[in-house]
């Protein structure tokens, strides 16, 4: 065997062993992590499972329509049929995909935007600094329900322009924790050699300074995703988010809200609007569950203080 293939075999050996002690590290944290975190990712769990395989778990499709519009709940339709006799539980499944999907792109966008223009102002400073915290600022000043309502009553309420809104919207908060943390970065003489060395911005900020900056990014991805899901639901209730014939927690309250008052009369009818809401605020709590305990690993507290 030659010298470099010898190296090149002694390199992958190290590598597999270091990811194996990655794995085995993080096996060992999630062993201890307390019982919140395990009903936080318990609950996640089942909710992606849910949005993944919707399609397999539905007894009834999305926008059918039975001909009993408020039927009592049965063994045909297990959570009863809303106003106009779509089946309510198989519009609760398909919701998942939806409202958690649409959610989840939104976040992922608003990271893009926020954390890309964040981490450029933090290493470039300057007037391109100044230019974007200004902007930023003028954004954050303006309440972001009422402006994102503005906003899709011009632009319509198209899923497309729903994940464009809320994502620009939100990227704001993105970008103020990304510039704040990555300041504490940049000064760092490896980032400094790195410039000095003449590397490109990108290859700086993907090398350098985002492996350093990710526990806290990462615990306001779960933080925001609890931010935009809720905006989400909220704007549906209101009639500008996800419009019909496509299942949304959010419309589902408002569709069901009047049953309510039915609740002396027949008990299950008054808890089909509840049904969605008690989804979406379950789905929120667990990934704050998750996110508190992520901050407290990250954090480098102890248990015991």
């Amino acid at each position: 065997m030659s010298q470099s293939n010898a190296y090149s075999a002694t390199a992958e050996v190290g590598q597999l062993r270091e990811r194996r002690s990655r794995w085995e590290t993080i096996k060992l944290e999630l062993r201890k992590a307390p019982i919140s975190a395990w009903f936080g990712f318990i609950v996640i769990g089942c909710y992606l499972f849910v949005a993944l395989f919707s399609p397999l778990l539905a007894p009834h499709g999305e926008a059918e329509i039975f001909k009993t519009p408020f039927a009592p709940w049965d063994a045909k339709h297990i959570l009863g049929t809303d106003q106009i006799g779509r089946d309510v539980f198989s519009r609760l499944i398909y919701g998942a995909t939806n409202t958690i999907g649409i959610a989840l792109a939104t976040t992922l966008l608003s990271f893009l935007i926020g954390g890309g223009l964040g981490l450029a102002a933090a290493i470039t400073g300057g007037w391109l600094d100044q230019l974007l915290s200004r902007f930023v600022d003028v954004l954050m000043a303006i309440p972001s329900l009422i402006f994102a309502l503005m906003l899709l009553t011009i632009f319509g309420s198209s899923i497309f322009s729903l994940i464009c809104i809320i994502a620009v919207l939100d990227s704001t908060r993105v970008f103020r924790l990304t510039r704040s943390v990555a300041i504490n970065v940049t000064v760092m003489d490896y980032v400094e050699a790195a410039k000095l060395r003449g590397e490109k911005l990108g290859w700086i900020m993907r090398r350098e300074i985002l492996p350093n900056i990710m526990p806290p990014l990462i615990a306001e991805f779960g933080l925001r995703f609890s931010f935009v899901f809720l905006t989400i639901a909220a704007l549906s209730f209101l009639g500008l988010g996800i419009q019909p014939p496509t299942a949304d927690w959010g419309s589902m309250v408002r569709d069901n809200a009047s049953m309510i008052q039915f609740a002396k009369y027949d008990i299950t009818a008054a808890m089909t609007p509840m049904i969605p809401a008690a989804a979406i605020a379950l789905l929120t709590v667990a990934v704050n569950f998750v996110v508190d305990w992520f901050l407290h690993k990250t954090s480098g507290l102890n248990d015991e203080h």
